[in-house]
């Protein structure tokens, strides 16, 4: 789950982590307000959406004065921003965060990430912050470090010593920059994050470390023990289909495609998208019913699904392990007599009873249900209904 940058400041904040003063704004009232609440005459404002590259899209705006400040929350506020990270069509701003300018001498790039090849945290640091971290890996990869954690061991004061010695920070600092990173580490371990990313930290001239910005990420499976951070979460900032799939526990991805999938395992659904892939046609969607399919779970999947216009199929592609093919059908069958479908239905059924299974479908006389028995027959008929061929 991911949270805004004012959010992620506020955790800062409690642990201990230097951020400047500011607020989150919904209209020019509020930002007047709190532009009359902070000090100095540089302010920043920056557009509040679950996405990176805000500064090159627009998203960021840096005012010389408090009049200057208040045009660009107006521009800001209900613009639609498109970033690399964002939809096709962007997302629409709704909320701005104002906070005060800081004179700095430094920019550093610093993260906490999970390394799943390693099974380790990655703290990633690099000289040269305030800029796109995937560039600099690009045209610069020597400014880059990455320190493996071992999350048995945790953050320790050599990893400290490592970071600094590659940073090139006064000895002074080693103290502020130790603090800062166990502070950080808290977070990751304490909250369950998956991310925690500062770009850039700052080092101001009165030589404290000061986070400009905030990006965190939290694992989705671990938010139900942190009801803090669940409340966190913003539903404008994600498609309403997941957010229904969220509600109805399916797991759910919306695509760019025609062909809508229905089936139950990660690994077969992602099996199935690559095999509708090498066959010319696109998914719509990333759908994972569960091993356990019922009739229920397949109607609430078929709902789902048709609530994106550009569906002109729907592949049932489902491997009768945990529960058998026979009950998957008289699922599907009930499903597609209580949902008005629209588009015609390609089953492809596998596994305990599959023969059966197919059978009753076969004998179902349901309009628009075609049934197959092998994955790459029943996936390259979805992708020709899909295309309108016969």
């Amino acid at each position: 789950m991911n949270i805004h940058e004012f959010q992620a400041k506020e955790i800062l904040k409690r642990y201990g982590v230097n951020v400047a003063k500011g607020a989150v704004a919904e209209n020019l009232e509020q930002a007047s307000e709190i532009l009359n609440d902070l000090e100095g005459e540089i302010f920043a404002l920056k557009a509040q959406i679950h996405a990176g590259g805000r500064g090159l899209a627009g998203g960021v705006k840096i005012a010389s004065s408090r009049e200057q400040a208040i045009q660009f929350a107006s521009k800001l506020l209900g613009m639609t921003l498109i970033t690399p990270q964002t939809p096709k069509n962007g997302i629409l701003v709704r909320k701005i965060y104002i906070e005060e300018g800081l004179n700095f001498k430094q920019e550093i790039y610093l993260s906490l990430a999970f390394d799943r090849n390693s099974e380790k945290i990655s703290l990633i640091v690099s000289k040269d912050g305030g800029v796109s971290i995937e560039e600099t890996a690009k045209q610069n990869p020597h400014l880059i470090k990455t320190i493996s954690i071992d999350p048995q061991i945790g953050l320790c004061g050599f990893h400290t010593k490592e970071l600094i010695n590659f940073l090139q920070i006064d000895k002074i600092l080693w103290s502020k920059l130790d603090t800062l990173l166990q502070n950080l580490y808290k977070i990751y371990i304490f909250k369950d994050a998956n991310l925690i990313e500062i770009n850039p930290l700052v080092l101001t001239q009165d030589d404290e470390f000061y986070a400009l910005d905030a990006k965190m990420n939290f694992d989705d499976s671990a938010l139900f023990r942190h009801e803090d951070i669940t409340a966190l979460n913003d539903e404008t900032q994600t498609d309403a289909s997941e957010n229904e799939a969220k509600a109805q526990r399916l797991n759910y991805i919306k695509l760019e495609g025609s062909v809508g999938c229905v089936v139950n395992g990660a690994g077969l659904a992602m099996a199935t998208m690559d095999i509708i892939k090498e066959l010319g046609g696109e998914a719509a969607n990333f759908l994972d019913v569960g091993g356990a399919a019922t009739g229920e779970g397949v109607a609430k999947a078929f709902r789902l699904i048709l609530n994106d216009r550009r569906v002109k199929v729907i592949f049932v592609n489902i491997f009768g392990g945990i529960v058998r093919c026979d009950r998957i059908a008289a699922g599907i069958i009930e499903a597609c007599q209580s949902t008005p479908l629209g588009v015609p239905v390609v089953v492809r059924l596998d596994g305990t009873n599959a023969k059966e299974a197919l059978d009753m479908l076969k004998n179902s006389a349901l309009k628009g249900l075609h049934t197959s028995g092998d994955l790459f027959e029943g996936a390259r008929l979805a992708v020709m209904l899909a295309k309108g061929e016969k």
